[in-house]
C-alpha cells in the first residue's frame, strides 16, 4: 500500500548532526567597546559634583525622571532584596528607546560593567553605559544563572490571565505605564522590553527554559549607569519583589521593597 510521501517509519535511522564549535554571532563594533579610564573618569566627575535628583521608587509601583548626557545613576537596594525593570527613552524623541534584543546580541544575556544599552532601529545608538556594580562578584554561578539579565520582557498582566486565568492590575508593566501615563502624557504603547536589574535569571540546561532564582542583592547594594544623551527614565520596583516565587503564584508583601534612585551631574 503506498504511503502517498508520508512517513511510516520503515527503515528509519537516527540522524547525526556534524559538530561544530560556537561562533560569536555579532563582532562587538567599536562603539559598543568602551574607553574605560574615559567612563571612570565621568562617572568621577558626576560624583564629585552635585546630586540633583533623589527620589524613592514604593515597592510594587513606577516612577519616572530626566537625566541629561553625562548625568550619572546610582540605583539602590535601599531596604531589602529587590529586582527593577528600567525602561529608557530619547528624552526629545521618545520614538527612540531602549532595544534590549539589540543589546543583548552586542553584549550579552547579563549586562556587565562597561556595558552599552543601546536604542531601537533605525536609531540603533548608545543611550547609557553601565559604569558601576556592588555585585559584580556574582559573576556566572553554577546553574548558569547570573545578574542584570536583557532576557526577560518584564512582568505584566496579559501573561498573568494567560497563566492562571485571573484579572489582575499588578505587574512592572501596568506600573510602567501608570508612571509614563500619568507622569509624561505618555500611552501604554510606549512602555518597551525592560533591563532588569538585580536580578538573577538563566536557562536550564536540559529544558532551555528561562529560570529565576532569589535576587542575591542585600541592602546597600546599587548599580551605576552614565547617561549617553538626554533621557527619560523609568524604574519599576518590581511586584515579584526579590523574584524568589513563581510568576502566577500569590507574592507575600514582605518580599517586596522599595528602589532608591539618586542622580548626580558634573559642576560646570
Amino acid at each position: 500500500m503506498a504511503n502517498n510521501g508520508g512517513w511510516c517509519g520503515r527503515g528509519f535511522k537516527p540522524r547525526t548532526f556534524p559538530k561544530h564549535s560556537p561562533l560569536i554571532c555579532y563582532n562587538k563594533p567599536a562603539s559598543a567597546q568602551v574607553d574605560q579610564k574615559v567612563y571612570d573618569d565621568k562617572r568621577f566627575a558626576a560624583l564629585s559634583g552635585e546630586l540633583v535628583e533623589t527620589l524613592v521608587v514604593p515597592k510594587r509601583t513606577a516612577r519616572t525622571w530626566t537625566m541629561l548626557a553625562g548625568d550619572l545613576c546610582r540605583v539602590t537596594v535601599c531596604e531589602g532584596s529587590q529586582v527593577g525593570d528600567v525602561n529608557l527613552w530619547n528624552l526629545e524623541n521618545t520614538k527612540e528607546h531602549f532595544y534590549s534584543g539589540k543589546t543583548r546580541q552586542l553584549h550579552s544575556t547579563h549586562l556587565k560593567v562597561y556595558d552599552r544599552l543601546w536604542s531601537n532601529l533605525p536609531y540603533l545608538r548608545p543611550m547609557a553605559t553601565f559604569v558601576h556594580d556592588s555585585l559584580a562578584s556574582y559573576g556566572i554561578d553554577e546553574d548558569g544563572g547570573s545578574l542584570h539579565d536583557v532576557i526577560g520582557t518584564r512582568c505584566d498582566d496579559y501573561t498573568y490571565k494567560l497563566i492562571t486565568g485571573k484579572d489582575r492590575i499588578g505587574s512592572c508593566h501596568s506600573s510602567l505605564t501608570k508612571a509614563v501615563v500619568e507622569e509624561r502624557g505618555m500611552s501604554e504603547q510606549d512602555v518597551h522590553d525592560v533591563w532588569n536589574i538585580f536580578m538573577c535569571t538563566g536557562f536550564t540546561r536540559d529544558t532551555q527554559q528561562y529560570f529565576c532564582k532569589p535576587s542575591p542583592a542585600r541592602k546597600g547594594d546599587y548599580i551605576e549607569f552614565i547617561a549617553d544623551m538626554n533621557l527619560l527614565v523609568a524604574l519599576s520596583a518590581c511586584p515579584q519583589g526579590d523574584v524568589s516565587i513563581t510568576v502566577g503564584e500569590e507574592v507575600p508583601a514582605d518580599v517586596c521593597h522599595p528602589l532608591k534612585v539618586e542622580v548626580f551631574r558634573q559642576k560646570l
